[in-house]
């Protein structure tokens, strides 16, 4: 059975990090080149650093820095379906993705689920006030099983003051979140659900190609606002339209330009004759 405890608790209560880098993250008071900790494995802190080079955040970084953050931040592991962050924590912390995949949503008072947005590896998410990144009554939950790591207000502090460029990534990244979110409010409004799942496969073919793998019908139906049986009537007709192919948990695009035809439909705007 998966834990509901969310992994940000479990991390302030110290059973998911190592004694070696969590004594590590308290000494470090300063952007400096770090020796080894005692006890963890070169192969995995290697392993770790070759994650946080990956991380775009963290593209202007020195070797010598993205060392030092290796040094500072628990790596943690989540199993899928594991909360890793619920509303009302506390906390300021800025979790790193390196692997894996995070659902940032929220819940009405029914339960009914509003997906935010879908994190992939190379990206952050958390609360952190400081740079205005906030997760605003939402909570992060692993898709699949995913490896993150924390990194603290004090040492992100430390971080941006050495470093201004990622600040600059920072507000770059929260930029291109808050048009996502736009973008994807006015599709509730405003289109019926065969544009937002055309014009959700068409963006998941900007980063994932032609074959999409490992999102479920579910998925779909929570990030595009609709139910899981319309999703599946609705991938049934993008099917028989020769526009798609699927499988478990596979999509083939076979068709853009028709997709793309469903996802222009035009949008009822207030007023606007029906």
């Amino acid at each position: 059975m998966v834990s509901r405890l969310p992994l940000w608790r479990t991390l302030r209560r110290g059973s998911k990090v190592s004694t070696d880098e969590a004594a590590s993250a308290r000494r470090s008071t300063a952007l400096r080149g770090s020796q080894s900790d005692v006890g963890v494995p070169t192969s995995r802190l290697a392993e770790k650093i070759g994650y946080l080079r990956a991380v775009y955040i963290f593209r202007d970084l020195t070797a010598e820095e993205i060392d030092w953050i290796a040094h500072v931040t628990p790596m943690l592991t989540c199993e899928r379906g594991r909360v890793i962050y619920t509303p009302g924590e506390t906390g300021e912390v800025l979790f790193i993705l390196k692997r894996g995949r995070v659902q940032i949503y929220r819940l009405s008072a029914e339960g009914k689920k509003l997906v935010i947005a879908t994190l992939e590896a190379g990206t952050f998410f958390g609360e952190m006030s400081v740079v205005g990144q906030g997760m605003y009554e939402a909570f992060a939950e692993a898709l699949e099983p995913s490896l993150v790591c924390a990194l603290s207000r004090k040492d992100l502090m430390h971080l941006l003051q050495a470093k201004p460029a990622v600040a600059f990534r920072l507000l770059e990244a929260i930029g291109e979140r808050l048009l996502d979110a736009q973008v994807a409010l006015e599709d509730l409004a405003f289109r019926p659900v065969p544009a937002r799942l055309a014009a959700l496969l068409l963006r998941l073919r900007q980063s994932h190609g032609d074959v999409i793998e490992g999102i479920s019908h579910q998925e779909l139906a929570d990030t595009a606002g609709t139910l899981r049986e319309t999703t599946t009537q609705t991938l049934d007709e993008f099917k028989a339209a020769g526009w798609i192919e699927t499988g478990r948990r596979r999509i083939v695009i076979r068709d853009a330009a028709g997709l793309q035809g469903v996802a222009d439909m035009t949008r009822q705007r207030p007023g606007a004759r029906p």
